[in-house]
């Protein structure tokens, strides 16, 4: 998926900046993008002000930051350690890269396979390679998962921020530092638009394979209990591989709309979301006009045919706030007080959803 164009050059201008100059070929090498592209973007932050033009290079106009001296680090490598195939933590990611580097830290991705526990070789792994510190978003496929993983990773032996995963009250990780989304509100978000629009059948096709999904499941049910408003409310499996357990059968969107008259539907994540739309119009369900499509995640929701309103969580932010937890951490003599944050995701309302008309 193609980068925004904003984006990138705030990526470029972040790498400019901790390295005083950068060649413009390097650059696209880096972004995977082309050097007339860069090219361009390098142009528009010169007309901005915010660095200077030279022969196939962009300088800094600030000075270049120093290193930070840090206690326990021999070389000042930062290791991220994220699932195989996650494009929604792609953003967090980038986030956190942003910041690391305009530290002056080298940061190394780790990619964990699709195994169960793959987390832990690598952290071991990286841990003996003398890290500064860690930066984590386990895959944590199912609670048992999330267990056996709180006494090793709460043992790790560096500084570690766990990212987008809040662990379970009372565990071995409660006081560890971590950045996640507030995802009870986002659910919120999602639900009071449905109703603010009239709906009053309400359905949520989730994923039941991460912390988010679980996290977003009984949030759904809690919040439609709670709602007089709401009619009728179910939950379903969002897609056949989409639960802990391969062998749970996904329910059937496109059956609840028939049979129980369901006007407002929301998916976790957004490629679940536009195949949705995609399987009511094979069925002569029309959205928004005959059901109102809400998505999770807001990666590639505004995509569709129908762009989707899409409850996005702050995904570059998650990431920002994580690297400068542990920058702040690392920059400490003492341990101090583990802070665990939590950040606020917003509601885009695009064309998926309409007020719910009574004939």
């Amino acid at each position: 998926m193609r980068e925004p164009g904003d984006e990138r050059r705030r990526r470029i201008l972040a790498v400019v900046r901790a390295r005083g100059e950068a060649r413009v070929s390097d650059l696209a090498a880096e972004l995977e993008v082309s050097v007339i592209t860069v090219r361009r973007d390098v142009e528009e932050l010169a007309r901005e002000g915010k660095l200077r033009r030279g022969h196939g290079v962009a300088r800094s106009l600030v000075p270049v930051p120093k290193a930070p001296v840090m206690p326990d680090s021999k070389d000042g490598t930062v290791a991220l350690v994220v699932p195989e195939r996650h494009a929604y933590l792609n953003e967090v990611v980038h986030g956190a890269r942003t910041v690391l580097e305009e530290a002056g830290m080298r940061v190394v991705l780790h990619i964990a396979p699709r195994v169960r526990s793959a987390e832990q070789p690598i952290v071991e792994r990286v841990v003996a390679d003398e890290v500064a510190g860690l930066l984590i978003a386990p895959r944590w496929r199912t609670a048992a998962d999330e267990e056996a993983a709180y006494g090793w990773l709460a043992e790790a032996g560096v500084p570690t921020v766990l990212m987008e995963r809040r662990p379970r009250p009372g565990s071995a990780l409660h006081a560890a530092d971590s950045v996640c989304t507030d995802h009870w509100y986002g659910m919120h978000l999602a639900v009071e638009h449905l109703i603010a629009l009239g709906h009053r059948r309400i359905a949520l096709a989730a994923r039941d394979d991460s912390p988010t999904a679980r996290a977003l499941r009984v949030a759904f049910a809690e919040i439609a209990t709670a709602r007089t408003e709401i009619d009728d409310w179910t939950v379903v499996l969002s897609a056949p591989e989409a639960g802990a357990d391969p062998g749970t059968p996904p329910g059937s969107v496109t059956e609840l709309v028939r049979v129980r008259g369901v006007t407002g539907a929301i998916l976790h994540g957004d490629d679940d979301a536009l195949m949705l739309v995609q399987q009511l119009a094979d069925a002569g369900i029309r959205v928004p006009a005959d059901c109102s499509v809400v998505a999770y995640d807001d990666v590639v929701a505004a995509l569709g045919r129908t762009p989707l309103t899409a409850v996005a969580p702050p995904k570059s932010e998650v990431g920002k706030v994580a690297a400068e937890l542990l920058l702040d951490r690392l920059g400490k003599a003492s341990a101090g007080r583990p802070r665990r944050v939590e950040l606020i995701p917003e509601l885009k309302v695009r064309g998926s959803t309409q007020p719910y008309l009574t004939v």
